[in-house]
């Protein structure tokens, strides 16, 4: 499989209730090529989880915070959608990072999943050290997050960070991103770009 350059865009949005996504359109001629490389973090349930036990799995990634007052719960009212239209996919799998995860404790995963009804076997909610879950979406994800330094920040506005959703394939291959809510400067993406994110992940779980 070709290697594609590493240089990919940071991605940044606001989690105010003004924010945007800022994404531009999504491409959809060539698929990435890119692994996430390794990784360990701990579940919602307390049990860890790395990289290498996602491997024979499809999944698609999700960056939110569970105080966000901006686009995270639409975010993540995507991939309940998408867990739902994918349930006839059992080897599809959906894996949420919080950028918070110095507030969001177990307690907190497990409560904001369980109002997504988020299915405990198939949609993993993962916190660790912030640093290190930064670094992991700079560096592994390409996906940009920073703290909101602005004067008058207000709570659930404290990141700045992508809601991009990434698909990974079985062997740990980014393989795609898309927008995790529609973009009000490209309106008629979203749901192109959803369609493609159902078709190419039937795709790969059938590969």
């Amino acid at each position: 499989m070709r290697r594609l350059s590493p240089i990919i865009v940071l991605f940044l949005a606001g989690c105010g209730a003004t924010a945007r996504t800022g994404t531009g359109p999504t491409p959809t001629d060539h698929d990435l090529d890119y692994p996430v490389g390794p990784f360990s973090l701990t579940e919602r349930s307390g049990r860890t989880v790395t990289d290498r036990d996602l491997r024979g799995s499809v999944w698609v990634a999700s960056f939110i915070f569970t105080r966000c007052t901006g686009p995270c719960p639409q975010v993540s009212s995507t991939v309940a959608r998408l867990q739902a239209e994918l349930k006839d996919e059992p080897g599809v799998k959906f894996v949420t990072f919080t950028v918070d995860p110095s507030r969001d404790d177990l307690a907190a995963l497990r409560e904001y999943a369980k109002i997504r009804g988020a299915d405990a076997e198939r949609w993993l909610f993962l916190t660790g050290d912030e640093a290190t879950i930064h670094k992991l979406m700079h560096t592994q994800f390409k996906q940009g997050v920073e703290r909101n330094e602005q004067p008058g920040a207000k709570p659930g506005d404290e990141f700045n960070h992508s809601t991009r959703l990434v698909l990974v394939d079985k062997n740990g291959v980014i393989r795609a991103m898309f927008d995790g809510l529609p973009n009000e400067q490209f309106p008629d993406q979203f749901d192109a770009n959803y369609a493609r994110l159902i078709r190419r992940a039937r795709e790969l779980a059938r590969e």
